[in-house]
């Protein structure tokens, strides 16, 4: 996910996510995997006063110490691990896992390693926006409502509507961020409803959406047609909340797909497809064969 997504859902608040931070995580259903599998993943490993070693798959929770909860980890021994750190007796640290796992356990096949770090050379925001570029580019029609009270009062409208299918903005047209980098000073620049695209989506009726959207907003604005509702992806990110084995779920209106994060993949995205068609959930292990 780039950078233009994160700062979507966060200025948007799209995501509606459910995580478990410190409870341990049960096995889900086998689907046929062998136990035996040699699987690998990165995460953090952490023990408490209250528990031995376990593997963070669910989320941390940002305290000191942290505070999260997993599979127990057989065959964990902190003085084969390095860069561990340890406060009022909770030691953890980020490592990169290998073994097997089964009955909610997570058995090491092999010493843990510390993650390596990517450089990775700065990029360009993407866009995310699906309309094409106006003619003449995405410019200010009217700048008296290009207001952050303006971009609020067509995120609310857009959302009133039966067929709303998501929101988000854009922000690869903001000259604040060039050469990859947001230049220092600039970072509140970067939500300037100037120099960002707002974009709506519905199931239906867009061109008549986007002329009642433009009686309030005169920034740049994409309405595009999307195939489901922002209602149906949280109903079955509802339906599916209480999975077992489940770690986390989040709605993605921008690709139009529940989200779900699990400890393995043990059939769960074939199983999905078929109850609600192909694509419309993201299965997410924490844990891959290797």
């Amino acid at each position: 996910m780039g950078m233009h997504r994160i700062t979507a859902l966060v200025v948007i608040s799209l995501a509606a996510v459910a995580c478990s931070d410190d409870q341990p995580v049960e096995a889900g259903v086998d689907g046929g995997r062998s136990p035996e599998e040699v699987l690998t993943g990165t995460a953090t490993v952490l023990e408490s006063p209250e528990h031995g070693p376990q593997l963070c798959l669910g989320g941390v929770a940002t305290s000191l110490p942290p505070q999260c909860g997993g599979p127990d980890i057989v065959g964990w021994d902190w003085a084969d691990a390095a860069g561990e750190e340890s406060v009022n007796g909770t030691t953890w640290g980020d490592y990169t896992v290998v073994g097997t796992y089964a009955d909610g356990t997570f058995t090491l096949t092999e010493p843990a390693a510390v993650p390596e770090q990517e450089d990775r050379e700065p990029e360009p925001l993407a866009s995310s926006t699906p309309c094409p570029e106006p003619a003449g580019g995405w410019v200010v029609i009217d700048p008296a409502t290009t207001t952050q009270a303006t971009q609020d009062a067509v995120m609310a409208a857009a959302r009133s509507a039966p067929d709303y299918s998501g929101a988000w903005v854009d922000q690869s047209i903001n000259p604040s961020y060039a050469d990859g980098e947001i230049a220092v000073g600039d970072e509140p620049a970067m939500n300037d409803p100037m120099h960002l695209i707002v974009n709506v989506r519905f199931t239906g009726n867009v061109a008549v959406h986007e002329a009642d959207l433009r009686e309030v907003y005169g920034g740049p604005l994409c309405v595009s047609e999307g195939e489901r509702t922002e209602a149906e992806l949280l109903r079955i990110q509802e339906e599916l909340g209480d999975r077992e084995g489940l770690l986390w779920s989040s709605s993605d209106t921008i690709d139009e797909q529940v989200e779900l994060g699990v400890v393995v993949d043990d059939g769960v995205q074939a199983e999905m497809d078929e109850r609600y068609g192909e694509g419309v959930v993201d299965v997410q292990p924490a844990l891959t064969p290797r």
